[in-house]
């Protein structure tokens, strides 16, 4: 469905590019008004189209991705700069997520009532940074030494 949004004729984009951790990489980001498209979506606003191009530094390896996204928020609130920014936050969040996933089963937790969750959130992350203070590059390692 938003695949087949007129992505071509977008004029309301942002480019950028970044080197780092290895890695070369390009990042478009184009942002649509969609209000009387038709979108069967409660209260979006816009959507996204977010394109990633990498290159791996060392051995040359090219990954490229594509994204698609909807938000509530109109083009006044958020311009495409504001919509990528956004969207690499979420994904740091997943990266912390993840980690506490494998490493802790944090999904298969039992625990789900008041503010349990959020605690145990609390104290599985300060088990990584402080394994990753303590100078471990694998958290699952740290564990497995410090235990």
């Amino acid at each position: 469905m938003l695949r087949s949004l007129p992505w071509k004729e977008v004029t309301a984009r942002r480019y950028d590019r970044e080197a780092g951790h290895g890695r070369r990489g390009t990042r478009s980001v184009r942002t649509l008004t969609v209000t009387g498209l038709g979108l069967d979506f409660p209260y979006v606003a816009q959507a996204a189209n977010i394109h990633r191009h990498r290159t791996d530094l060392k051995t040359g390896k090219i990954s490229r991705e594509t994204v698609y996204a909807i938000t509530d928020l109109t083009a006044r609130a958020a311009s495409p700069q504001a919509i990528g920014q956004l969207a690499r936050a979420q994904w740091g969040i997943e990266a912390v997520h993840h980690l506490r996933d494998t490493t802790f089963g944090e999904d298969a937790s039992k625990i789900r009532t008041g503010h349990g969750p959020e605690n145990m959130a609390t104290l599985r992350s300060f088990a990584i940074s402080t394994l990753r203070t303590a100078g471990h590059h694998s958290i699952a390692a740290g564990l497995r030494e410090v235990s």
